[in-house]
């Protein structure tokens, strides 16, 4: 089967934080089913191994820096992405970052810089390409990575979830916005995958390792708290397998990511109307175990626009 006959032959798609974790599996995934790619990253470096990978694949791509907290830089890159290679088909706003600790902990500085790539970066993917998809008038799908903490909170993600709960939102009001255009808008919400935006993480009003100074940034996430007496109990699959005993504030928000499953309605192809918001949920895993089914679960639902 030749790239045209594939399920996005012809098609060009972008993706932002390109270089590594769920935007790296989603430029591969695509790429894989016939696409033309434009990997950005921040890290040139890092788009550009994706773009090496996908040619020796036989497939095509592109590899652009781009700074998605910076309005002037994405400028530059969707009129670049326009006139060189062409208006996208599919644009996925993937890049992000973390900040990890109290709200207490967070300062001006760091609420500014999570909402200018977390949220901000989000708004410029999909307004400027969004307003060439509906200048050129053959539709296309916007598709925005949000998270599963959007939907539980978090006494450790307060900023985090609170921008990727905006890119949710931001997503439903733009999916009635352009479906006159026929652009679809989805947005996902990925459960607990291992990524390097975790190893990246700015970490703040943790209890410092060693007593160093300056600890309280890019260390790893303390182990979760024990599950209290009684809180959690041991329950069974439908093979009879144990699964692990969880609390009630897991409980909870696996109950707010089933609800919100079983809202989803069907999946708009790439071009069409349409969207929705995928939610994932899981008992806990192991990193590589997570990391697996979290970037299957975000690329099985890509392939399926």
């Amino acid at each position: 089967m030749n790239d045209a006959q594939k399920p996005f032959g012809n098609k060009l798609v972008v993706v932002t934080g390109a270089g590594s974790g769920i935007g790296r599996a989603t430029a591969l995934g695509f790429a894989a089913n016939g696409a033309r790619i434009v990997a950005a990253d921040l890290d040139l470096a890092a788009a550009a191994s994706v773009s090496e990978l996908i040619a020796a694949r036989g497939g095509a791509a592109h590899a652009r820096q781009a700074d998605v907290s910076a309005a002037a830089d994405m400028e530059r890159f969707a009129n670049w992405v326009r006139t060189e290679v062409g208006v996208p088909d599919v644009v996925v706003n993937n890049a992000g970052i973390a900040i990890v600790g109290p709200l207490l902990a967070h300062t001006e500085e760091d609420w500014q810089r999570i909402i200018g790539v977390n949220l901000l970066g989000v708004v410029r993917g999909c307004r400027l390409f969004g307003a060439q998809m509906a200048e050129r008038g053959t539709g296309g799908h916007l598709v925005n990575i949000a998270s599963a903490a959007s939907y539980a909170p978090s006494a450790s993600l307060p900023a985090y979830a609170t921008t990727k709960a905006a890119v949710r939102m931001l997503s439903e009001c733009l999916r009635a916005e352009l479906a006159a255009s026929g652009i679809g808008v989805t947005a996902i919400c990925p459960g607990f995958t291992s990524t390097p935006i975790a190893r990246a993480a700015r970490y703040v009003g943790l209890p410092a390792r060693g007593g160093g100074a300056g600890a309280r940034e890019h260390r790893p996430c303390p182990a979760p708290p024990a599950v209290p007496a009684g809180e959690g109990r041991p329950c069974r699959d439908a093979r009879g397998a144990a699964r692990p005993a969880i609390g009630p504030g897991e409980r909870r928000g696996q109950g707010h990511l089933r609800a919100v499953q079983a809202r989803s309605g069907g999946v708009a192809r790439a071009g069409q109307a349409g969207g929705r918001t995928v939610a994932s949920a899981g008992w806990p895993m192991t990193p590589r175990a997570r990391r697996q089914r979290g970037i299957l679960e975000v690329v099985s639902v890509l392939q399926a626009l």
